[in-house]
């Protein structure tokens, strides 16, 4: 069994997992610093939340949750990650600068192992396995990019976005732009603003984003012949803006609509298709019914 290194290992080629990952005794890149940071600054000021809010604060935190979670699902994941949609350039970059204050990455890096984790589903180089234990699927891959590049080799499925000078710029002052954030919130609001909108709104964002890739894989049922563990969760789709229909997802991966049944909430299938009348979302992707009749379970 051959473990990474720090300088990233050997070859991810017929990578065969015998023990789990050590969480903290290794080597910490500056990235995965940097990414456990911010999430425990996050999770601090919602620790201080109810010594410093206001009503006002705590319902502009719900407001951003809100907000950045679905531009999260609606540019990063169903707009860059599987090309479900188009958009013209000058409405693609500004809904993309603006999920970036969800504050889980740049879209390069969230691209790259969105892809990876759809090529590699629940084998040892998915770069959240639930194989691995549920806090490790839920968060803690996060912090490690070495393990990522040593499972999945280096970001070289994201080249229509590395040809962009857009999403270059972001990957480079991606830390910048957190912390102008954190600025502003504070500058607006005060502490009541960092700690509620900042503070609770971040970790409300965090933990339903995590579960798709944690209790999606465990927990839920399932409609369609998939290779993988993926699973539809109900109860979670409100919150993930219909991202929970996780089974849906993987069956059709490249379709818009996540939510295939009518009584499927799917927030940000409702945004899509609202941009696709108004002509500004073309190439629509939607599975076909011989596509789903051949992967539907007897029912």
């Amino acid at each position: 069994m051959c473990n990474p290194t720090k300088d990233g290992g050997s070859s991810p080629t017929g990578l065969v997992r015998n023990e789990k990952r050590a969480y903290f005794q290794r080597y910490w890149t500056w990235a995965d610093v940097a990414r456990a940071l911010t999430v425990t600054i996050v999770h601090f000021w919602c620790l201080l939340a109810p010594f410093n809010y206001t009503w006002e604060a705590l319902r502009f935190g719900l407001i951003l949750v809100t907000v950045t979670n679905l531009l999260i699902t609606f540019s990063y994941h169903r707009n860059l990650a599987h090309r479900s949609f188009k958009l013209p350039k000058w409405l693609e970059y500004p809904i993309a600068y603006a999920a970036v204050f969800a504050l889980q990455g740049d879209p390069l890096d969230w691209v790259s192992i969105h892809r990876f984790h759809h090529q590699f589903t629940d084998s040892d180089r998915d770069p959240h396995s639930p194989k691995e234990g549920f806090l490790f699927s839920h968060v803690m891959w996060i912090f490690d990019t070495l393990y990522i590049k040593y499972k999945c080799g280096g970001r070289n499925n994201v080249m229509d976005l590395k040809q962009q000078w857009f999403y270059r710029f972001l990957r480079k002052t991606i830390g910048f732009h957190v912390l102008m954030f954190w600025t502003v919130l504070y500058l607006y609001g005060g502490l009541p603003y960092l700690t509620c909108g900042g503070g609770v709104g971040g970790v409300l964002g965090y933990h339903v984003t995590w579960l798709v890739n944690s209790a999606c894989h465990i927990c839920g049922s399932r409609s369609w012949k998939t290779k993988d563990t993926s699973r539809n969760v109900w109860w979670l789709s409100l919150f993930t803006m219909g991202e929970s229909w996780h089974n849906n997802h993987h069956a059709f991966q490249s379709s818009a609509r996540q939510g295939l049944e009518w009584w499927q909430i799917d927030i940000t299938w409702y945004l899509i298709r609202l941009f696709e009348v108004l002509g500004l979302a073309t190439d629509v992707k939607l599975p076909s019914e011989y596509q789903k009749e051949k992967l539907a379970l007897a029912r």
